[in-house]
């Protein structure tokens, strides 16, 4: 991560990836770490928070809900590892079925396990009132627009926001996975078929990105995904929150 990117290295943590970004006053970025101090790999079913359902952690947990907090910016946009709801098996031959690796466990009810931090972030977003936040995620293969709808949740004390997948740029394409309905998803746009092959090189063109283009003077932000030769697939236009 530090070899790859121009990051200022955190004199009192050296590894510390989780870190905030400032662009004027239209901006706020925050990008987590979600595999430095996550539990093992797991069903994903705990009742509690603790050590074996961590995700990010409870330090990082309250740096991010600080951080949202004391952001003065009209946009705030959480760059995620991993995506909210879309079901990520653990894929090591060696590990048995029903064992997870993102945030979501499959059984599309209340939180469990992982999910709980979620809940944590996503009430508090509301309990505080704090506007405009966008998620942005990635690790699994393809795009993906979507709009969380707490009339269609299991949990449903947040405030609606969307989240969109972008990548990869240069690596194998694979999905489109399973969807966990636990915090109201509504998929809006997914950029590959359901019987979609899988591990294609960038040979077969499904390598995607995304833009995000705030007006300065209405302040709207505009989310589009794009494919390897920058046409745009799918775009929406968020208007700010009054």
């Amino acid at each position: 991560m530090f070899e790859y990117n121009p990051f200022r290295i955190n004199q009192l943590d050296p590894e510390q990836i989780y870190r905030a970004f400032q662009f004027g006053s239209l901006l706020d970025g925050f990008m987590l770490d979600e595999r430095s101090y996550r539990g093992p790999n797991s069903p994903n079913r705990q009742a509690k928070l603790d050590a074996d359902s961590a995700f990010l952690g409870s330090q990082q947990t309250e740096w991010l809900k600080a951080s949202l907090k004391q952001s003065c910016a009209t946009w705030r946009v959480i760059a995620s590892d991993m995506p909210i709801s879309l079901v990520v098996p653990d894929a090591n031959p060696d590990v048995p079925k029903g064992i997870f690796e993102a945030w979501a466990n499959a059984d599309n009810g209340a939180p469990l396990g992982l999910e709980l931090e979620v809940k944590e972030i996503l009430g508090f977003i509301k309990r505080e009132n704090i506007k405009n936040v966008v998620w942005v995620t990635a690790d699994v293969h393809y795009a993906q627009a979507t709009y969380y709808d707490p009339s269609r949740a299991q949990f449903s004390d947040f405030k609606p926001f969307w989240e969109f997948v972008g990548g990869p740029i240069n690596a194998g394409t694979f999905g489109p996975n399973d969807l966990d309905t636990t915090f109201g998803p509504d998929l809006r746009y997914v950029s590959i078929p359901a019987n979609n092959p899988q591990n294609q090189s960038p040979a077969a063109m499904q390598q995607y990105y995304g833009r995000a283009k705030i007006d300065p003077v209405d302040r709207a932000m505009t989310v589009s995904l794009h494919d390897l030769n920058g046409k745009s697939l799918w775009q929406v236009k968020l208007d700010v929150e009054a």
